[in-house]
């Protein structure tokens, strides 16, 4: 009798953008974890795992791996081979951002111990290239935080046996930048904006006094309809095509008023029927 196969997520991706954090993260999702894993002893890890009662592996590949790192691809290609599940997940961020974590962490960057830290970047994209090309999921961190982050790697590579793919609703100001994980981006900038009425102004959508002044007119409504059945359209066919996750963003000017409301009221009409909605206002609490 074949041993069961193994739901297997393999983070990858560029120094200072979050692995730690999404290990960690599937840690808590009840995944087995290991850290830095040399690739050529993955077949012996799915080997050991497989008559146990591990289900679901996660580990980390990256520029470590030294001279083993080209293996890489054909290990990972072997053991999708055997029939196991493999999940390949890169963290990238721009260089701004890298640049500016290893500045305030004080790390050196392993590719470059005697060099800068752009030099080692430049070596490790070169490196981590053919890994990030046949990445399932690519999730940028430039603007996330550590709670964000394992948020939205929970929400893709939750065990949760639930049928369809996880639903993150998210809301974001246009001045912030467009959320570049997003599937679907929304704008509800049509709409009035509470921003300008001086009681309203220091408050979010979040308020019902704002929520009320967002979704009590006929265009939200005739929009949220739209959506929502925009949305009970895509998730059947997205879950066909194996999709694991969708994001759908909605944007205002500053994320604070239009967008927040609307996404609270787009997720409490879909949970009734998808129980994996996260709702997440990525730019309330800026200025």
């Amino acid at each position: 009798m074949s041993a069961p196969t193994k739901q297997i997520v393999v983070i990858t991706g560029m120094s200072g953008s979050g692995k730690s954090t999404a290990i960690r993260a599937l840690e808590d999702a009840g995944y087995f974890c290991i850290d830095n894993l040399p690739v050529l002893l993955l077949p012996k890890l799915t080997e050991l795992a497989g008559g146990g009662h591990i289900e679901r592996v996660a580990l980390v590949i990256d520029a470590r791996e030294s001279v083993f790192l080209h293996e890489a691809p054909r290990i990972l290609g072997d053991v999708k081979r055997a029939g196991h599940q493999v999940d390949v997940l890169f963290l990238d961020a721009s260089d701004e951002s890298l640049l500016r974590r290893f500045s305030e962490t004080r790390r050196k960057h392993p590719l470059a111990p005697e060099g800068s830290v752009m030099q080692g970047l430049t070596a490790e994209r070169h490196l981590l290239k053919d890994l990030r090309e046949m990445a399932d999921q690519v999730i940028d961190s430039s603007a996330l935080n550590v709670h964000d982050l394992k948020r939205m790697v929970q929400a893709r590579f939750s065990p949760n046996p639930d049928s369809g793919p996880s639903l993150s609703l998210m809301s974001f100001g246009y001045r912030y930048g467009v959320p570049p994980q997003a599937d679907l981006v929304l704008d509800v900038r049509f709409l009035p904006n509470p921003y300008f009425i001086p009681e309203m102004k220091g408050l979010t959508g979040k308020n019902p006094k704002v929520a009320a002044y967002v979704l009590d007119r006929d265009e939200s409504q005739q929009f949220l309809a739209k959506v929502e059945d925009l949305c009970r359209f895509l998730f059947p066919r997205y879950q066909k095509e194996g999709k694991a996750y969708l994001t759908v963003a909605l944007g205002c000017t500053g994320g604070k008023h239009r967008s927040v409301a609307i996404a609270a009221e787009l997720a409490r009409r879909l949970s009734d029927t998808h129980s994996r909605v996260q709702l997440w206002d990525r730019d309330l609490g800026k200025e």
